[in-house]
């Protein structure tokens, strides 16, 4: 099993700090480094900036809105980055939520699954460098009875082949994400329910593309935080949890309160959207059940995260995606330290 590196978003006053986390990755031989983007910091931007001042650490975006770009210029951003870190860049995608589509780009957020397989198939048609012509409900290139006609790549990725990944929760995206990608970015994994949560959705959607699980990157982010005391290390992240079972997305279309509730936790993920949609997010906090955090994080001891380790390597993770925690930027390093030693510890390195 691998290690990856999430650094989140940019502009939230440890910019520095977060390109001194990506260089101790690359020093101690982190597999990837992702950045995030919703409606702040675009990922693209960041991860240049860290390819720059790295070595050999992958660089990912964790994801690209598909709501924010046309496929094709997705496309030239995937080649001009693969190009400029000398092939350390992967393509992850994923369709944000309805809030952020509709009210930040103004793109209807409706037949997200349909819409993600046509971006899918035009970014990996125009990354061939072949003309580029598509017929597709959402997507038809050139335009008819116009101008335009197919047009090819002029950049030259420095693969043949980016590793695309797709960020997905619910069992139909899922599938589909295990039918036309080369990875998937999970968030809020259980190990004991992975499973059922994810792996048997991705497995379904190989099978139906003629594939095994082999090749593909199962790849969850998990929050790490070092020390002995697990519940007061928990609730670091109860704010963390809280907003997003209780506040990502509308009442009916919140993905993670959707998957807490098939962890298990119905009635509690009820009450954290009550509470947060209410405007009472230190009660919707308070809620969250400590051991959904437990279950979804990396905390404690570095024996008892290497032990996890074990179990999420057991439930088919293939990479493993740490978010550092820590006031301090000693305190992420020393995290991101104590990953690598656990990683050692489990025997899975």
């Amino acid at each position: 099993m691998r290690l990856g590196i999430n650094l989140g978003y940019w502009g939230a006053g440890m910019d520095g700090d977060n390109l001194a986390v990506a260089q101790e990755a690359d020093r101690l031989g982190y597999d990837v480094c992702w950045a995030a983007e919703a409606y702040g910091s675009d990922a693209p931007t960041v991860l240049t900036w860290v390819a720059a001042q790295t070595e050999s650490i992958d660089v990912g975006s964790a994801i690209m809105q598909i709501p924010a770009r046309q496929p094709a210029m997705t496309a030239m951003t995937a080649a001009t980055l693969d190009s400029l870190s000398g092939g350390r860049f992967r393509l992850g995608l994923g369709v944000s939520g309805p809030q952020v589509s509709e009210g930040w780009y103004g793109v209807k957020f409706d037949k997200p699954l349909a819409r993600t397989r046509e971006y899918v198939e035009i970014v990996r048609k125009a990354m061939t460098r072949e003309r580029l012509s598509y017929e597709g409900q959402h997507w038809t290139l050139p335009l008819p009875d116009g101008p335009g006609k197919p047009i090819k790549l002029t950049v030259h990725p420095q693969r043949e082949h980016i590793p695309l990944y797709i960020a997905a929760i619910g069992p139909k995206n899922l599938e589909q994400t295990g039918e036309i990608a080369d990875g998937a970015l999970l968030i809020f994994p259980s190990a004991d329910h992975l499973e059922d949560t994810a792996v048997k959705h991705l497995r379904a959607g190989r099978e139906k593309a003629g594939k095994t699980m082999e090749g593909f990157d199962v790849c969850p982010t998990l929050p790490l935080a070092i020390g002995d005391d697990v519940n007061g290390l928990a609730d670091m992240f109860r704010p963390y949890t809280a907003l997003y079972v209780g506040g990502m997305g509308s009442r009916k279309q919140n993905f993670y309160n959707q998957l807490a509730q098939r962890m298990g936790y119905e009635k509690e993920a009820a009450e954290i959207q009550d509470k947060y949609l209410s405007g009472d997010k230190s009660g919707a906090a308070a809620a969250v059940p400590h051991q959904l955090i437990d279950q979804t994080t990396l905390l404690g001891s570095v024996e008892r995260i290497a032990d996890r380790m074990q179990g999420y390597a057991a439930a088919g993770v293939t990479t493993l995606t740490l978010a550092p925690a820590g006031f301090t930027l000693d305190e992420r390093i020393a995290a991101l330290r104590a990953g690598t030693d656990a990683l050692e510890r489990s025997g899975l390195a």
